[in-house]
């Protein structure tokens, strides 16, 4: 019947999607969707409600409902349908925005290391790219996070990195880029970091004894190279370094005492803030009751330390596993151990450090600060350091008695 239009169309919509319905407000065409737990969305058309522009409105709201499948909202797909909006993800620019972002995260701001892009960056955002501008795209920011993070171990400090970056690469598209909003990354991201079973044995990497590290030093090669990679092990053992505060490395002098020492103009980027460029205080190993003289200071001075390539591939910890990982002193190492329930990696000998210093009776804040944190930082990374200093300050108390 000529007068019933705009039921037809009311049939047509519903059919098209449970839930949405089409009727005439203020003489426009008024699409709303009502579906159970959620909340009411609504929006009005650029279309006069008559029966000459039911085609028109029909076809519009098919292809709002298009843009709502791949995860838009209302109001931004009637938009995108309408041509006033960013263009639909398959047409956006994502590499050019990975560019950019890069530079920006090198050159701007609180810049990183090239070495810390490729090493916790680079590989989620990569594979985020992929996703991206693939044939099976993501259609939301949190679907996106959980394809790209999924690889890495449920509670992980990797996998928590590596979702908070792609974070910042979507708030970087979103802000600077004009991408659509609908890829503003979630607030909390604590569903998809997930958490380690309660079963799950730590995979932190814990210290290893003086004895330990001694034996695999003599364990490798006396070429040129692995004198090279000794020497690093060395520096990161003896001064409790990062592996990538070896590129920071300095010898300076005292101006009053003209006393030699060693600084670290390394500066760690982390939520709470930049740690500052410190002084690196040696605590030599001992063997056979005797402090083991390595002379690495006196060797740097001269200019006969040569520091093996750490800038290569993922950093200066992956170079140093990657070599560390052929030899056969570590894998026995390794072993040794896994049998025990415990795990070494490349940063157990900055742990050894912090071992070291607490069995010679150095407090927490000192050891803290000559490792480049907080107390608080060192006490949870280093749960050692308050069991060592509670057994000695009792052990003290026991003799004073």
């Amino acid at each position: 019947m000529p007068g019933l239009w705009h039921q037809s169309l009311q049939a047509d919509v519903r059919a098209l999607a449970v839930g949405w319905s089409i009727k005439e407000r203020k003489g426009k065409a008024f699409l709303r969707v009502r579906l159970q737990g959620q909340a009411e969305a609504s929006v009005t058309l650029p279309f006069e409600w008559s029966q000459s522009n039911k085609g028109d409105i029909y076809a519009r709201v098919r292809n709002i409902f298009a843009l709502d499948q791949k995860g838009y909202t209302l109001r931004q797909a009637a938009e995108v349908a309408a041509g006033k909006a960013p263009k639909p993800i398959e047409q956006l620019d994502w590499q050019g925005a990975l560019e950019r972002f890069k530079e920006q995260k090198l050159s701007h701001g609180n810049t990183i290391a090239l070495a810390t892009w490729n090493s916790k960056y680079d590989p989620v955002l990569t594979n985020a790219i992929q996703y991206l501008t693939g044939l099976d795209q993501p259609t939301s920011p949190e679907e996106l996070i959980d394809r790209c993070i999924k690889k890495w171990e449920p509670g992980s400090r990797t996998r928590q990195e590596r979702a908070r970056n792609l974070c910042q690469f979507l708030r970087h598209c979103t802000s600077r880029e004009q991408m659509p909003v609908i890829w503003q990354p979630p607030i909390n991201l604590k569903e998809h970091i997930g958490r380690k079973p309660a079963s799950a044995r730590s995979h932190k990497a814990g210290p290893i004894t003086d004895e330990q590290i001694i034996t695999l030093l003599a364990s490798l090669p006396d070429d040129d190279a692995g004198m090279r990679w000794s020497d690093a092990i060395k520096l990161i053992t003896e001064l409790g370094l990062r592996p990538i505060e070896l590129l920071f490395l300095q010898v300076k002098k005292d101006p009053k005492t003209k006393e030699l020492y060693w600084w670290c103009s390394y500066e760690k980027r982390a939520g709470n803030g930049v740690t500052k460029p410190r002084r690196l205080f040696p605590l030599p190993l001992i063997h056979r009751k005797k402090h083991v003289e390595w002379e690495l200071l006196s060797r740097w001075k001269y200019n006969k330390v040569d520091l093996p390539p750490l800038n290569s591939g993922n950093g200066a910890a992956d170079a140093i596993a990657t070599y560390l990982n052929r030899q056969d002193g570590w894998r026995t190492l390794k072993a040794e151990a896994e049998a025990m329930g415990e795990r070494v990696t490349c940063y157990s000998f900055r742990h050894s450090y912090s071992v070291r210093g607490h069995q010679r009776g150095i407090d927490n804040g000192s050891m803290a600060l000559a490792m480049g944190h907080s107390i608080e930082v060192h006490c949870r990374s280093y749960p050692w350091a308050t069991e060592a200093g509670a057994a000695a300050a009792f052990a003290k108390a026991e003799k004073q008695a």
